[in-house]
């Protein structure tokens, strides 16, 4: 039996569901980033353990020039999957934006460490080591986005500072 006046419930949406929305949404342009970042929220209140919905509420807050709390959800991803190479690279950017080149250097090092093959971690690598007056060390990584990013964005660049 129905009370009268009561709210109807929606029908039972699984954080996936509201995930698959969220990333919908999240088409790179400012239009729909309120309402992918609401879809992703409420991922996470329905599976709080749902990194990739972690990382990229992450990544929203990011382009948004709010670091503290990408960062804060960076944190937690790491947290909840150490392995995912993704929240280390994206975490070691917040540092490096923020001049904490050495611990922008320790996420960095996590994430090639988790994949060897990512070009831009071995970019912003030997890029921070620079920062840090450490030119030697960083000439293997300048040679390491080269190799893997024969074409990247920073070739010429990585192909100065490695010589």
């Amino acid at each position: 039996m129905a009370l009268m006046g009561a709210v109807e419930q929606p029908p039972d949406i699984s954080a996936e569901q509201y995930f698959h929305a969220a990333s919908v949404l999240d088409d790179g342009t400012t239009e729909h980033t309120e309402d992918a970042m609401n879809a992703y929220r409420r991922a996470l209140e329905v599976d709080p353990y749902m990194v990739p919905a972690l990382i990229n509420l992450a990544n929203l807050h990011y382009s948004r020039d709010d670091a503290i709390e990408a960062q804060a959800l960076y944190e937690r991803a790491v947290s909840l999957e150490p392995h995912v190479f993704e929240a280390h690279f994206n975490l070691g950017n917040i540092f490096h934006d923020l001049g904490r080149y050495t611990e922008a250097q320790g996420c960095y090092r996590e994430a090639i460490r988790l994949n060897p093959a990512y070009a831009e971690a071995h970019f912003y690598l030997a890029v921070t080591l620079e920062k840090a007056g450490r030119s030697q060390e960083a000439r293997s990584h300048w040679k390491a986005y080269q190799q893997l990013a024969p074409d990247g964005e920073w070739v010429h660049l990585a192909k100065e500072f490695s010589e």
